[in-house]
């Protein structure tokens, strides 16, 4: 049995674009679901339309590009009726997909800062930013892909990337990162909210994320001392809760489980020796590729 060497090229595409749409969407379910229509729109194309198709790796890029463009053009109405704070889903580890080819890589262009930066840009801006920045495609075809000239475009990722820019704090060792969260676990575990002050940043922020499903602060909490009295009090109020330390989408980050549930997923950002920013994932489905890795 023969394999066709066009499909073989159309199916390596699944990874990279499964990576496009999570740093656009910001959600692993809605990545993978706008995959599935991409796939879906091209076997529905006839064989002869197929074969029309000079690049269908280009192809895939450019509708799989568009249907996110029009999913974040909606995603503002979807966010009013969102219960509380929207964090990007947390994604453990390379090793946990079942299919290597769902595996997003886990690099500085999806830690949860970098995400939800990209969340608060304008849907042409994200796409152009990710589109020339993060994966290296000429403003020419970004500018066909989202519909505006290619020096609009170019305006749209200098906008983007001062976004960036803005949100960045200085740079730290991945070493001195897992240092302070693993001391920021210890100190939580016992409750030690001198500790914890000691390890926050005083203007640091916690955001929780439960989606109106699950119980989670329903606005950030600010502060070294409030942050640490409040993470201290849930170690209280839920006897046997386990801390582990796992990568969060590549960064430090840890699990929270309890009764063999995990509960919630957090994220950090470090600064020097001090957390300026905890991201903690409640929402269950949000959780679904915790659930079994």
């Amino acid at each position: 049995m023969t394999t066709d060497p066009g499909l073989s090229a159309v199916v390596s595409e699944r990874r990279q674009l499964i990576n496009l749409a999570y740093r656009l969407l910001g959600t692993l379910a809605d990545a993978e679901d706008v995959v599935q229509e991409t796939y879906a729109r091209w076997y529905s194309l006839s064989r002869a339309q197929q074969e029309a198709i000079a690049s269908p790796g280009a192809w895939l890029t450019t509708v799989v590009s568009r249907i996110c463009l029009d999913l974040l053009g909606s995603a503002r109405a979807r966010r009013e009726r969102y219960v509380g704070e929207w964090i990007p889903e947390p994604l453990p580890d390379r090793g946990s997909a079942a299919d290597p080819a769902d595996r997003v890589t886990l690099d500085e262009s999806v830690s949860m800062a970098f995400l939800v930066v990209l969340d608060a840009m304008t849907p042409a801006e994200r796409v152009a930013f990710v589109l020339h920045d993060v994966f290296g495609y000429p403003f020419a075809e970004v500018a066909e892909i989202v519909g505006r000239t290619p020096a609009a475009c170019r305006q749209l990722a200098t906008s983007a990337r001062r976004r960036v820019r803005d949100a960045r704090v200085p740079a730290t060792s991945a070493e001195q990162r897992a240092a302070v969260v693993r001391n920021f676990k210890r100190a939580w575990e016992n409750r030690d909210i001198r500790a914890l002050v000691g390890l926050l940043d005083p203007g640091a922020m916690v955001v929780a994320d439960g989606g109106g499903l699950v119980s989670a602060a329903p606005h950030p909490i600010e502060g070294a001392a409030e942050i640490a009295r409040y993470m201290a009090a849930l170690v209280e109020q839920a006897p046997g809760l386990g801390l582990e330390e796992r990568p969060v989408n590549g960064q430090p980050g840890l699990v929270v489980r309890h009764a063999g549930r995990t509960e919630a997923v957090l994220a950090f950002e470090v600064d020097g020796d001090r957390v300026t920013r905890i991201w903690a994932v409640r929402n269950p489905e949000k959780l679904r590729p915790w659930t079994d890795s």
